[in-house]
């Protein structure tokens, strides 16, 4: 079913913004970077141009010389030396153009690097749908706007023009020297100023495009819910990786609690199993702990394993967050176990003499 721009009015997520990016998918205006390399090349010709013109003047005439015509191998040697001195003196023009140009186009796009727009697509080569593109609305504004572009270049150009008319028809009483460097100006001039309104079109046309990418990018609702839904899972999928951890937690339960010596309780929220064997443990170690129905479930199976539960709130507490299942208590608890445990070994009937000495001494 065909998805209209009225029914996106989700922001596009990162993961749809990646995936566009990927297929060469950003915003950009072709206008603006050649705005930006007209301009980095007057620039560079009003900078670099006289040398460059003083070089080519140079190089025509050592290598035109009547008095002395050269022969085929002179010609090669002058053709190499002529070509390494131009590619001196143009050099920094094509670097400061190029280095412009690419400038521009990264401050649009920033890194990106992807080979999948020149991937060979059957759309691409479809005659209907070359045809469809051509005949399309968007086709349409884009002629329409470039047409506007012509005839405001145009413009600019009759009324530049204009204003130095009077200078043109006089020229031919200038010296030569005179109606080149006049002709220079008048060209430069008129060349800056198409350039900078070509500037001010690009950035405008810029802007459109991140407009007009912003609005392609964005989703309806029930893509952002099929998005979420395939980064984290099913639902069903996830409720049953539960229901299995759930499992598996209550598994360790049972077999980890009947080992314990005693449970000790938050009264309600929170169970810390805590178990203490003197001849091969040199501390009491939590084997199993848990917080509301995990908490209920160490009670119960404790209660049917005969092993005592016992009230102390902030230890339970101190204990759940502190201490991990499978590691010894912090020394800083002995005390309040050894107490505990004594009070257990007392009420069973228990007297691990050995082993509580051994404890208390540690402590």
């Amino acid at each position: 079913m065909a998805v209209h721009l009225e029914d996106r009015t989700e922001p596009a997520t990162p993961r749809r913004r990646q995936e566009a990016r990927t297929k060469g998918q950003v915003a950009r205006s072709h206008d603006l970077t050649a705005a930006i390399v007209l301009i980095a090349g007057l620039m560079g010709l009003r900078l670099f141009g006289p040398r460059i013109f003083e070089s080519m003047l140079r190089l025509i005439s050592a290598g035109v010389s009547p008095e002395r015509p050269l022969d085929i191998l002179e010609s090669l040697q002058f053709a190499k030396a002529a070509g390494w001195e131009l590619l001196a003196v143009i050099g920094p023009l094509l670097l400061l153009v190029t280095g412009l140009g690419f400038a521009g186009l990264y401050a649009q796009v920033g890194p990106l690097l992807t080979l999948q727009p020149l991937t060979p697509s059957f759309a691409k080569i479809s005659p209907l749908k070359g045809i469809q593109r051509l005949f399309s609305a968007r086709s349409l504004m884009t002629a329409l706007i470039n047409l506007g572009k012509i005839l405001l270049v145009g413009g600019i150009a009759y009324f530049s023009m204009s204003l130095n008319a009077a200078a043109v028809l006089f020229g031919s009483a200038y010296h030569v020297t005179e109606i080149v460097s006049l002709g220079s100006s008048l060209v430069f001039e008129l060349c800056m100023q198409i350039a900078v309104v070509l500037l001010v079109l690009a950035i405008l046309d810029y802007a459109w495009q991140r407009y007009r990418h912003e609005r392609e990018l964005m989703m309806t609702r029930e893509e952002v819910k099929d998005e979420l839904r395939s980064m984290e899972g099913d639902p069903a999928i996830r409720r049953r990786r539960r229901q299995l951890q759930m499992q598996l937690a209550m598994q360790r339960l049972q077999k980890e609690v009947p080992t314990a010596d005693v449970v000790v309780t938050n009264p309600t929220h929170l169970a810390v199993a805590i178990r203490y064997d003197a001849e091969t443990m040199v501390a009491p170690k939590v084997v199993a702990k848990g917080a509301d129905q995990v908490a209920i479930r160490i009670r119960q199976i404790a209660a049917r394993c005969s092993i005592p539960i016992i009230e102390r709130r902030p230890l339970a507490r101190a204990l759940y967050e502190s201490v991990d299942v499978g590691q010894y208590i912090p020394e800083r608890f002995y005390q309040a176990i050894a107490e505990i445990l004594a009070y257990i070994y007392d009420l069973t009937g228990r007297s691990p003499v050995a082993g509580r000495a051994a404890f208390s001494g540690a402590s």
